[in-house]
């Protein structure tokens, strides 16, 4: 419900995105996305439903999934993993390697660093193996998953991202993917912000630059291969007067490592400078008390579906917006929780869209008695 708000926060902002939206800057990159995960809204972008090769981003979804296991209790970060031949034999394709071979068995915990720190083909294999028995089945996994959030333009052929024929995403679902391990996996997210792992007395860097250049960057993914460019997905946040706020770039098609970079800075400094995040109402708050006609409460408390809802707009334009709220009239009870009522309209003083979100109850109010239900029913006959 969550992501649907949010989503629907994105596409009533269009309108006055283009009216008011600050210009982006120029980006040496094929593909970008800039979001704000506060409100889900989309600040900048250029092409970013093109397919492209994603190379190593593809590694997102198969953290994602391999989170997915170890909540669900099917794998432990303890629990040691043989190395098939399948995954030594990925020091061949001439890729990033964690440098695992058969004779090993690293732990679950040792090959997320592998995957994600040193972006580990051969990591990404056993952990695929791991999860999903098969490759075959790893892969037919991420699809799925990937299906399941409507990502029309991804096709994943491997767990590790080198250029294979029909495995393609874009900027705007790799944003997808990434906000999914955020928002569903926070406990794991740290992974992402380790700048050094040693394996195997071998010790290498985090491909991700900004992790030493901006405090705020604390993730997430690097990716390279010949047609895919050099690309990078960052992930800052931030501690504003109103709350933590997190911004998300993807670059992808950029000239070097440093230009990856570099891209991705220049679109977050954009994102603080030129947007604000203002917060619209608290988690749990209602936006209105309104009566209820028989039930057991008099009143029901509505509000918006969720934690705490922000809008992202023009900074120093967060004082001009208005909130209307549209509600079916009267309410007669049973109420259940969630179920919506109405609508929260979020509009400028010229009365532009902002934002609309549904207006549901916030905690359910049962039927009342004969007599309540009776007398209730000769006031609204009355009425």
């Amino acid at each position: 419900m969550k992501h649907l708000i949010s989503l629907l926060f994105a596409l009533a902002l269009a309108g006055v995105a283009q009216a008011q939206a600050p210009q982006p800057p120029e980006v040496a990159a094929r593909q970008y996305i800039l979001i704000d995960l506060a409100s889900s809204q989309v600040l900048a972008e250029r092409e970013a439903d093109v397919p492209a090769d994603p190379a190593s981003l593809t590694k997102l979804m198969t953290a994602y999934l391999v989170f997915d296991a170890i909540k669900a209790r099917k794998l432990s970060l303890e629990q040691a993993i043989p190395v098939s031949v399948r995954a030594w034999s990925e020091r061949k394709g001439g890729g990033s390697l964690m440098f695992i071979d058969t004779t090993m068995k690293p732990t679950v915990d040792e090959l997320l660093k592998g995957m994600i720190v040193q972006s580990g083909n051969d990591a990404s294999v056993a952990l695929g193996e791991a999860v999903g028995g098969t490759l075959d089945n790893f892969v037919t996994m991420m699809n799925r998953q990937a299906q399941a959030w409507g990502l029309k333009n991804t096709s994943f052929r491997n767990v590790t991202g080198l250029t294979e024929a029909n495995h393609h995403s874009t900027a705007r679902d790799i944003a997808v993917i990434a906000g999914k391990v955020i928002a569903d996996h926070p406990n794991f997210y740290p992974y992402y912000s380790i700048k050094q792992f040693s394996f195997n007395n071998i010790k290498q860097d985090n491909r991700n630059m900004l992790l030493g250049r901006d405090a705020s960057v604390d993730g997430m993914k690097t990716g390279y291969t010949e047609t895919a460019g050099y690309c990078l997905v960052a992930s800052a946040q931030r501690d504003m007067p109103n709350g933590k706020r997190r911004l998300l770039s993807v670059v992808m098609g950029t000239a070097s490592r440093e230009a990856r970079a570099s891209e991705s800075q220049k679109l977050l400094n954009w994102g603080w400078q030129a947007w604000d995040a203002v917060r619209l109402f608290d988690a749990g708050k209602p936006v209105a008390t309104v009566p209820v006609w028989k039930g057991k409460s008099a009143e029901a408390r509505l509000g918006a579906p969720g934690g705490a809802v922000f809008v992202t707009v023009p900074k120093g334009t967060g004082a001009q917006m208005k909130t209307v709220i549209q509600r079916s009239d009267p309410l007669v009870a049973p109420l259940a929780a969630g179920q919506k009522v109405g609508t929260i309209q979020v509009t400028t003083a010229a009365g532009t869209p902002v934002a609309s979100l549904p207006l549901v109850v916030q905690e359910p109010v049962e039927l009342a008695g004969l007599l309540g239900r009776a007398w209730d029913s000769i006031r609204l006959w009355i009425k």
